[in-house]
């Protein structure tokens, strides 16, 4: 019986190995991909074409540091953590406004240098946001923390960052966590017109968002000017065919497609590996979403399960959203593809995300 006790144990102990094996290969895959697509770009800027994979493979590093880490405490520890780790995103997510310290481009601003590193708060707030309201609706979903939360952050994030692709995960995740707690339908019955008028304002009073509307629903209408890179990348899709152009080999990587290394490297993918290699990352995906779920499906308490819900939303819906604007079904929103496209704050926040899911499997009774 001891032995039969211990043996139990021990089982509990062992993490999600399907899990950690997906995240290992998306990861894999993408610093392939991120090198593939940003030499040409870096040795444009740097006169290093290995500039840009240096860096990813530092914050694979860091980000997998973390995640370890994460894996291998009492995951209830987050729950006193919780408010500390709010309120310092928040401070971080305002702090881009500080002269000296934030960093704008394109007219944006949602970078903070500290040192010799740049960060984006709006995505270490992401995974932040999940633990604090799985921790203060373990017992019961409130309305008012949530939106106090929401609102706050989601006015800072789309309105005086204008990230609105950052700011539609944030809502969305929020909106997942607090129905899976229990929140009443009506509220997001009630929050749709406001909601709805809210994305028009957005949209209506800012040029290049109406424009990504219209690239939109004609990706082809002007493509030397506001439809350039949503046709960019769809030709690049369709170039790739079934089996693609093989790897390194694609030509719209040549400084055609914007951002060919960050949120549009799907198209790069899809030129090189063709449709069945967009199907098979697409699939990765897809499994890595099951687990999360199934992790959340089979763990005792409360506080773990919707952590664990909040993390897999927040992971699928980023993939769910890039991925369709790549192929015109959603506007270009500036979304990162996870653990695929280059970017520190975004990879470490998903590999931290993933240690925490890692941890709650390990708890799961047999």
């Amino acid at each position: 019986m001891k032995l039969h006790n211990a043996y139990l144990h021990a089982q509990q102990k062992l993490v999600d190995l399907q899990l950690l094996l997906i995240v290992i290969a998306l990861v894999i895959f993408g610093l392939i991909m991120v090198y593939d697509s940003s030499v040409i770009q870096a040795l444009r800027d740097y006169k290093d074409g290995y500039f840009y994979i240096r860096q990813q493979l530092i914050w694979v590093g860091i980000g997998g540091v973390l995640a370890f880490f994460l894996a291998n405490i009492n995951y209830q520890k987050l729950k006193i953590m919780s408010v500390p780790l709010i309120a310092f995103s928040l401070i971080l997510l305002i702090a881009v406004f500080i002269p000296g310290l934030g960093v704008s481009g394109g007219g944006a601003h949602r970078w903070l240098k500290l040192g010799f590193v740049t960060i984006q708060p709006a995505e270490i707030i992401k995974l932040t946001s999940v633990i604090y309201l799985a921790t203060i609706f373990e017992k019961k979903a409130r309305i008012l923390p949530f939106i106090i939360l929401v609102g706050l952050t989601g006015f800072v994030m789309a309105v005086l960052q204008k990230d609105l692709g950052s700011t539609i995960v944030f809502v969305l995740t929020s909106a997942i966590i607090f129905f899976i707690s229990g929140g009443s339908l009506m509220y997001f019955l009630l929050a749709i017109p406001p909601a709805v008028i809210s994305l028009l304002v957005l949209v209506l009073t800012s040029e290049y968002r109406r424009k990504r509307i219209l690239a939109f629903l004609d990706p082809f209408s002007d493509t030397q000017g506001f439809t350039y890179h949503i046709s960019q990348v769809l030709i690049a899709l369709g170039s790739g065919g079934i089996f693609g152009l093989g790897l390194g080999q694609s030509r719209q990587k040549f400084e055609y497609i914007p951002e060919v290394s960050t949120d549009s490297i799907f198209g790069v993918i899809g030129e090189e590996l063709g449709f069945l290699g967009g199907i098979v990352l697409i699939s990765l995906f897809v499994l890595l979403i099951f687990r999360g779920i199934k992790i959340a499906q089979q763990i005792d308490d409360n506080f773990g399960k919707i952590l664990a819900l909040g993390l897999t939303a927040m992971l699928g819906i980023q993939a769910i959203v890039n991925l369709s604007s790549m192929v015109a079904l959603l506007p270009l929103t500036g979304v990162p593809l996870p653990f695929i496209s280059y970017g520190g704050s975004a990879l470490v926040a998903n590999l931290m995300a993933v240690g925490i899911l890692l941890n709650i499997s390990k708890n799961i009774k047999l």
